[in-house]
């Protein structure tokens, strides 16, 4: 029980850091305008992930009352995996870093319903190694594909998360994720 404690700890202190960044930043006319807490799992891992996102503020394809538009998304990620280097019940964590350009089909009005699909480029903190899948390279992509729906200022969403390095080395067994996601608007 200590080591949840811990980790919601410091789950909540990366929160607190990225919101307190992105919210000054936004202040001075900065890079973000919301900020994410993103909670991920699939049967031997579990995920968890603070980011912050801009606003392409862009209308492309504009037809009856939707247009295809996007945002930037830097996160941080844990991950906390359940049979590292295929041993069951042996724990280890990994710290993701990712930067991910978005492309999101939505109204108009920027309310409602939304798609959106995203390809990234991420560098894990040590190899990933569990349950019979290994990534070989500490750089791997990540690309998804979610949908959600948005208020004015929060916006909440379901995304099918793959990372793999594209082959670049083998063995290259990916990570597939669903993601659960919450982001506030500045």
């Amino acid at each position: 029980m200590p080591n949840v404690k811990k980790s919601a700890g410091i789950a909540a202190a990366l929160v607190a850091a990225f919101c307190a960044q992105a919210a000054h930043a936004q202040a001075l006319g900065g890079w973000a305008d919301s900020a994410s807490l993103e909670f991920g799992t699939n049967p031997q891992q579990r995920m968890l992930r603070v980011a912050v996102q801009n606003d392409w503020d862009q209308r492309w394809f504009a037809r009856n009352g939707y247009h295809l538009s996007g945002y930037w998304e830097t996160n941080l990620a844990l991950w906390r995996l359940r049979a590292y280097q295929n041993v069951p019940g042996r724990t280890k964590n990994i710290a993701v870093v990712g930067f991910t350009p978005v492309f999101r089909y939505q109204g108009d009005s920027k309310l409602g319903l939304y798609g959106e699909i995203g390809i990234g480029v991420n560098l894990f903190s040590k190899l990933y190694k569990n349950e019979d899948k290994e990534l070989s390279t500490a750089f791997q992509f990540g690309d998804h594909i979610g949908v959600g729906y948005t208020t004015a200022k929060w916006d909440v969403g379901l995304r099918f998360q793959h990372y793999s390095n594209a082959s670049i080395k083998s063995p290259n067994g990916g990570a597939n994720w669903i993601v659960a996601k919450a982001a506030y608007r500045f």
